[in-house]
């Protein structure tokens, strides 16, 4: 017979009792729920934009030139477009500013962003920022401070129940609905009276601009005006009015939020000192073509809805198919799966030329979404796919995809001698001081067609994520795009080669590496990937 264990000595009693008294808050916090009754009052985009200085402005060239087409557009490629044409958008905004993101962290460069915006709301500007809430945790979570400044409105879409303190407790919140919490809302767009916008593959963020510490992200945006960003609207009216979108207010309170927050928060910075000229906003300044926006509906990501819809990457699928000479992909985060691999498979019996350009595992920021492309590799390139991926370090011409890093740090620098300004981190020409990571979501067909969105080609942004994806039928805007890859093939990415069976990378600067390990990446982390790669489903990668 089993006897009873005797009393724990006295010494580790308190142990065991703080051990006991943390997994009964883990379990109280994985029963956590979401608020039944929410207010959410119905609001919608600006209608009537001729008042307003933006409005006026397309409206007039539009008349002045006769324009074919009713929709305009700019690539932003590098850091300080990117991020001189949000604060233009803010300041010249006259009467609404929507804007929809899958994160807004809290850094230096963000904190300028959100002043602008407080002060657009100040002068009379309706504010409505819709945040997807996986990343609203720790210091990110004092960016919903604007919740509680007149005229500025945050709703968080599919928020998770639990603790804001860590991520791991956000996760812990959601144990009971795992399903539900995968699935996330990964749109963006930047939009001003209706008029103009942007969307494209950066969030808001340090990294986004040219300014991480350690690593930073190539990306590109496009700038849209005239009719093609009433559909932006039309989108974001549809997810900001979903019952998935729940005020701020419903969520937490300023009290909450305070109890978060930390001694070094960057927003709570001194005013920024602007050193750059805001980006030239005239609609002469844009290409002027057809277009279309694929938006995934606002309900994909309630998992009831799971394959109920056409989806932005099944549009696209079909237009790969319809390719007639040359596909380019860039995709950070690249897994086909199988129905992506027909596509290309009939795509090279036809004689079409496809090329990829993705991370390779030292350049992601996503390790297990490398898993899954490789299981894919050795395949692609017996079809004759051009695999590409980028490296970690760019080489001496730069990554040219998002036209160099700017000092973006200029622009948005503090102005305090006891928190100087830290160095722009380097991702462009020699002295590179960060790790460059690939974050751009481009197709070109055939040199003709451009789309740019904030879509992975993979099957967690086909099956689970919500995307948008701008399609632009313009050779200039196309040949742009690949003009601005050009260097990065040549310079900053490996060519993927299969010789004798074994994978092969080929460095613009150097001899071809083979090897069985992928290079740059430590081994640890391969030797960790290639235990649980094999476990991990495909769309949860």
């Amino acid at each position: 017979m089993l006897q009873p264990s005797p009393p724990l000595p006295s010494r580790r009693r308190a142990p065991f009792l703080q051990l006991l008294a943390v997994l009964m808050a883990l379990w109280l916090v994985g029963c956590a729920s979401l608020p039944t009754e929410v207010q959410r009052p119905v609001s919608h985009a600006l209608q009537q934009a001729d008042d307003t200085r933006l409005g006026r402005s397309v409206a007039e060239h539009l008349a002045r030139t006769g324009q074919r087409h009713a929709s305009g557009f700019r690539l932003l490629g590098a850091t300080e477009a990117a991020y001189t044409s949000r604060l233009s958008l803010i300041d010249t905004a006259d009467q609404t500013l929507d804007l929809q993101y899958y994160a807004i962290l809290a850094d230096p460069s963000t904190g300028l962003l959100l002043q602008r915006l407080r002060d657009a709301a100040a002068r009379g500007v309706r504010v409505r920022i819709l945040l997807d809430d996986f990343n609203t945790t720790g210091a990110n979570a004092q960016v919903l401070r604007l919740a509680f400044v007149p005229n500025i409105e945050i709703r968080l879409y599919n928020p998770l129940p639990g603790s804001r303190r860590s991520l791991a407790g956000r996760l812990l919140g959601s144990l009971g609905n795992i399903e539900q919490a995968q699935r996330r809302m990964h749109n963006k767009a930047f939009i001003a009276d209706n008029t103009l916008g942007i969307t494209g593959g950066r969030n808001l963020g340090d990294a986004y601009f040219g300014q991480g510490q350690d690593s930073n992200f190539i990306d590109l945006d496009v700038l849209a005006a005239g009719r093609i960003v009433r559909a932006m609207s039309a989108s974001f009216d549809a997810y900001w009015n979903n019952e998935l979108a729940y005020p701020v207010q419903s969520l937490l309170t300023p009290d909450e939020l305070d109890a978060l927050k930390k001694p070094d928060d960057p927003l709570d910075q001194p005013d920024a000192d602007p050193g750059a000229s805001p980006l030239d906003l005239s609609p002469a300044r844009l290409t002027w073509a057809p277009s279309l926006l694929l938006v995934d509906e606002a309900d994909k990501i309630a998992a009831e809805q799971e394959g109920t819809e056409d989806t932005v990457v099944d549009g696209l699928l079909r237009l790969m198919a319809a390719t007639r000479e040359d596909l380019f992909i860039v995709s950070p985060y690249f897994v086909p799966g199988e129905p992506m691999m027909g596509v290309f498979a009939q795509l090279r019996r036809a004689g079409v030329r496809v090329r990829v350009l993705t991370n390779s595992l030292a350049a992601t920021d996503a390790p297990l979404a490398h898993v899954g492309y490789a299981r894919y590799r050795k395949r692609l390139l017996e079809m004759g796919v051009e695999l590409y991926e980028m490296r970690a370090e760019p080489g001496p011409g730069g990554s040219a995809l998002a036209g160099g890093s700017a000092d973006v740090r200029r622009v948005a620098r503090r102005g305090s001698e006891s928190s100087p300004a830290r160095q722009p981190a380097q991702i462009s020409g020699s002295g590179a001081t960060s790790r460059a990571s690939l974050h751009a979501k481009t197709l070109v067909l055939d040199h003709s067609l451009l789309v740019v969105g904030s879509m992975n080609l993979d099957l967690r942004s086909q099956l689970q994520n919500s995307e948008i994806a701008l399609l632009i039928r313009s050779g200039t805007l196309a040949r742009q795009a690949e003009d601005m890859a050009k260097p990065v093939l040549e310079q900053d990415a490996y060519r993927m080669a299969l010789e004798d069976g074994q994978l092969v990378w080929h460095a613009p600067d150097g001899p071809p590496v083979r090897t069985r390990f992928e290079p740059d990446a430590g081994l640890g982390m391969q030797w960790l990937l290639k235990l649980i790669g094999p476990l991990a489903p495909e769309e949860m990668l």
